[in-house]
């Protein structure tokens, strides 16, 4: 078997001052902006029902970033599994992009599986999607595979990525 080869993930994209934003655990009348953050941000969006059914499960963390008018501004879902886990999804809205809501949300999905003694995180990412690829790499994750026409509308290859967790206590 010949061992995989990915390219290096891109540098991050520069950012401007960070948007004030709180993280809590996400809510079930935050499902309407999740929904509609979704719809604007993936070409093949989640609807509004996948958020709710995730919420009612114990293995799922779904988190929210919400400015000082309650607004919500961007979403991370992360699923848990044994010493695993993987970011499902995350995104912000428009305006928030590039103000540091989705380095926020992605540095606390890591801290939560820290604390759960999570050793690796996975995701999947478009390979046309330097800029998000830049923010992984930036947090630690790296490329590990490839996932052929995964994604659709557009049909396109994911990357898979891992950030690899090395508790406190080691």
């Amino acid at each position: 078997m010949t061992p995989l080869s990915v390219d290096p993930l891109p540098a991050p994209f520069p950012t401007s001052d960070s948007l004030p934003v709180t993280l809590r655990r996400a809510r079930v009348a935050d499902v309407p902006s999740m929904a509609v953050i979704e719809s604007g941000a993936f070409s093949d969006p989640w609807p509004a029902s996948a958020f709710q059914a995730l919420m009612a499960r114990d293995y799922v963390i779904t988190t929210v970033a919400v400015d000082d008018g309650g607004s919500v501004r961007g979403y991370c879902v992360l699923l848990r599994a044994a010493d695993e886990a993987e970011i499902a999804n995350i995104a912000t809205e428009p305006s928030a992009r590039r103000q540091g809501v989705a380095r926020r949300l992605l540095a606390h999905a890591l801290d939560i599986a820290r604390a759960e003694e999570i050793h690796a995180v996975f995701l999947e990412v478009r390979v046309s999607n330097r800029a998000a690829q830049g923010l992984y790499g930036s947090l630690g994750f790296e490329a590990v595979g490839r996932r052929k026409r995964y994604y659709q509308y557009p049909d396109e290859d994911a990357l898979v990525l891992r950030c690899t967790l090395h508790p406190p206590y080691l």
